[in-house]
Formats: C-alpha cells, structure tokens, sequence
C-alpha cells in the first residue's frame, strides 16, 4: 500500500500536456500552499473525467467564478501513473471530491463513483492514493479544460474513431487499406 496524498483545500487544480499531438503525455497537478504534486494519466482518463465532473456540475447549484490559471507548473514530474479515478460531489461540504489511485495494473482504467465520506477499501494492487476536495468552480474549470485538452489532439477517423497520426491512420474498418482517391 502506498502514500495517500491529501488536498483539503486546494489552491489550484489542473490538467495539462508534455509532448506534441501523438506523443503527448497528460498530467493532472493538485497545488495547495508549498505543496504540489503531479501525476499522469491517459488521454480516455482525462476525457472520462472531464464528461463525469460535467454531469456532477451540472447537478450541483451553479459556480461562480471560474479559475483562469490552469497552466501546469515546474517541476512537471509525475509521481504516479493513475489506475482508477472517482468523483462525487458533496452537498455539505460544497465540494467535489477527486480520488486517483495508482495501480500496478495500468491497462485496467476505471472510473468509479464512490462515497465521498470514505476512501475506497485498501486493495493489495493499489499504490499511493490522491485525494482533492477542489471547489465547484475549480471543478468546473477543470472539466472545461481537460474536454479542451482532449480536442486539441489528433483528429478522429470518420469511420474507426480511432485517431488519425499525422503520417497516416491504417483504419481497422478498411483492413488497413485506405479509399480510393477521387
């Protein structure tokens, strides 16, 4: 069992890139006072995340404000790679709670609800645990930015979905072949 990081009140909540489209890495960066930390998530993370926090939001009474400095910060260096990821909101402390656990098996991403009075019962695969209470503002901004992040990226195939590479895309729903010019 790892570290369990924790962010009552955090001064900043965001997500970012490191890289150019197709090589891009994604980071989320929780910073609250001198304490800052960084992990890495997937592409399909950050936009699953961004969708959940959308509907909670959308839920919730409207925010205000929302924050305007969501630029990752030196040092960029991840502590983990995030494994499963959960979100609630919190009617009485008016906040949205964020979990993201590491885990030894990073080909199984999960995206769980959870009740935000507890944290997940401690599982012999998961590593060190993060959890933010950010506002609803900084929830909303970072919803926001992350859908902003995920469209930045390489453009869909029209028919696989998949995204096409700046070299080219070998579309599985062609068998690799592509359409005949016109």
């Amino acid at each position: 069992m790892g570290d369990t990081y924790v962010f009552e009140n955090p001064d900043k909540v965001t997500f970012g890139t490191i890289g150019r489209p197709a090589r891009r890495v994604f980071l989320m960066q929780v910073k609250e006072d001198d304490q800052m930390l960084t992990v890495k998530l997937e592409k399909m993370q950050v936009a699953a995340l961004s969708s959940f926090l959308g509907g909670i939001i959308a839920q919730a009474p409207r925010p205000a404000h929302l924050p305007d400095d969501l630029e990752l910060e030196e040092p960029m260096i991840a502590l983990f790679t995030v494994g499963a990821l959960g979100a609630a909101y919190d009617e009485e402390l008016d906040r949205v709670i964020l979990v993201a656990e590491e885990s030894e098996d990073y080909e199984s991403f999960q995206m769980t609800l959870f009740d935000p009075t507890e944290l997940r019962i401690a599982d012999d695969n998961i590593g060190s645990t993060l959890r933010v209470m950010a506002t609803r503002e900084q929830a909303s901004a970072l919803a926001i930015r992350g859908r902003a992040l995920v469209e930045a990226g390489r453009p869909p195939c029209p028919l696989c979905g998949y995204p096409i590479n700046p070299d080219g895309h070998d579309c599985p729903r062609t068998n690799g072949h592509r359409p005949p010019a016109i």
